[in-house]
């Protein structure tokens, strides 16, 4: 690990944790967070340094967002989304739109998000059910998105619809401030991650000029499988990796200051002491994976797409089974919530579903490692 992951836990300690527990009770979107995630530098991670980044790339997005998600899931998800839609610009954006965006984010602490899924298609969200009209040199677009994570907080949106090129998909970037664009707040009400804010989205007659648009006509799912993919499945890796982590240090403490009468804790007991190893077991195991994978990814390893999607499938079924085992360790202390062990295990199940789901992964994951097309 390098500076940044150790950078990130003191940054959540300071100016995430005080915020975790309202963002999960009252479903409220972390902006103090966000707002000193601009102010410390984190929002310009991955913008390059020839625009006033930091430069830095997958593996420090990986290390930036276990840390964060080690005392906030729900913070760590927005901002990983904030880097995915980053990199599709460092990648594929055109130096105006680059120089643009990337000055608001540095000088005003902006962010980004990504408008991807929708109703019908799902998690597979690259297969787009938009319309887009092109006149001339301005396209106007129709549809809706189902699950905006940061929507109506993140200031841009990249959002995927049909191209001119046929059969093929574009990538553009949607300021929030876009006449028909408009966010149905009321419908989300999440098991879990439930600061995120990840509510449908209409675009109603939403036009813009083809300088907001990233990269050339129907490079769409080139990004997808190029950027958003490797990015964005290492940065869930790594959070629900850090939730994983999160869930052991809640049951050890517990277990090492739950007194019985005659002075012993909890943790004398072997039952308590086999779980507890076993969490340890399958949070560190997640982590190691998730960090390998973004190591392999940034290297350019050829196998580095198998263990990037090996990683994330078994970061996200790891963290459910540590929450298993830790609300067995935490039991009626647990159960009655006075340990925030229920709150991580709602936040762990988001895993198993969010797209790319686990079963979508593992399909991919098979093809991956038999030479076959993804998708």
């Amino acid at each position: 690990m390098n500076l940044i992951y150790q950078e990130g836990k003191d940054f959540a300690k300071s100016y995430i944790e005080p915020y975790t527990e309202l963002t999960d009770k009252e479903s409220r979107f972390p902006e103090e967070s966000f707002k000193e995630l601009g102010e410390k530098g984190f929002l310009k991670l991955l913008i390059p340094e020839e625009y006033g980044g930091l430069g830095k790339g997958i593996e420090e997005h990986a290390q930036a967002c276990l840390a964060f998600a080690e005392t906030c899931a729900t913070t760590a998800l927005c901002y990983m989304m904030h880097n995915v839609a980053v990199m599709c610009l460092v990648a594929h954006g055109s130096d105006e739109l680059k120089k643009r965006i990337f000055t608001d984010i540095i000088d005003n602490g902006t962010f980004m998000a990504l408008a991807y899924s929708e109703f019908g298609t799902g998690t597979h969200f690259y297969i787009t059910e938009m319309t887009a009209e092109v006149n001339g040199d301005r396209t106007t677009f129709n549809g809706k998105k189902s699950m905006v994570t940061s929507a109506s907080y993140a200031s841009y949106y990249l959002v995927l619809a049909p191209s001119a090129e046929e059969g093929k998909i574009d990538n553009w970037v949607f300021p929030l401030e876009s006449k028909g664009l408009s966010f149905e707040l009321a419908e989300w009400n999440g098991l879990g991650m439930r600061g995120n804010s990840s509510s449908p989205v209409r675009i109603d007659h939403v036009t813009l000029d083809s300088s907001h648009r990233i990269g050339a006509p129907g490079s769409g799912s080139e990004q997808v499988f190029t950027v958003v993919a490797p990015f964005f499945i290492t940065g869930l890796g790594a959070i629900y990796s850090g939730i994983a982590l999160h869930m052991f240090a809640i049951a050890a403490d517990h277990a090492a200051n739950r007194r019985y009468p005659d002075g012993s804790t909890l943790s004398h007991i072997e039952t308590i002491q086999i779980h507890i190893g076993e969490i340890y077991k399958q949070a560190s195991a997640a982590k190691a994976l998730t960090m390998e994978a973004a190591r392999a990814g940034a290297s350019g390893e050829a196998d580095a797409l198998a263990k990037i999607l090996s990683a994330r499938i078994f970061a996200s079924e790891a963290a459910i089974e540590c929450g298993r085992l830790a609300m067995r360790v935490g039991g009626g202390k647990a159960y009655n919530k006075a340990l925030p062990l229920e709150r991580l295990l709602r936040d762990a199940y988001a895993g198993q579903i969010m797209a790319p789901s686990a079963d979508v992964l593992s399909v991919w994951l098979g093809k991956a490692l038999t030479g076959q097309m993804i998708p």
